[in-house]
Formats: structure tokens, C-alpha cells, sequence
């Protein structure tokens, strides 16, 4: 099950390579495109890190029992 957590996890990052190559290929001609796409781009990259601290919390508990 973690390994399931773990690819997720890094979908987050390659979600995030996406929009940030959008935000740069959208920037001169639309730039309001751009900053949606930046701020999805840094919410992608905040929900890998929440899912990392997670996943290691939930990793953590089940090796005490």
C-alpha cells in the first residue's frame, strides 16, 4: 500500500514540472493563464510534501505496533 502512496507522491512533482513548463510557455502571450499556472504549479508541489509528511506519519505508527 505504501508503494502506492510513494507514486503518488511523486505524480504531484511531474504535475507540477507540467504546469510550470505551461507557465513558461504561456507568459508573454497570456500571462493571466500563467499565473493560474503557476499557482497550480505551487499547490502541486505544497500537496507533495503534505502527502510525503503523511505518508512517513502513517509509516512511523505501524512500525510501533
Amino acid at each position: 500500500m505504501a508503494k502506492y502512496y510513494k507514486f503518488f507522491e511523486y505524480a504531484y512533482l511531474v504535475i507540477a514540472i507540467v504546469f510550470l513548463i505551461e507557465t513558461v510557455l504561456n507568459w508573454n502571450t497570456e500571462p493571466q493563464k500563467a499565473y493560474i499556472y503557476l499557482a497550480f504549479s505551487a499547490v502541486a508541489v505544497f500537496m507533495y510534501f503534505l502527502r510525503k509528511k503523511f505518508r512517513k506519519k502513517f509509516e512511523n505508527h505501524n512500525h510501533k505496533k
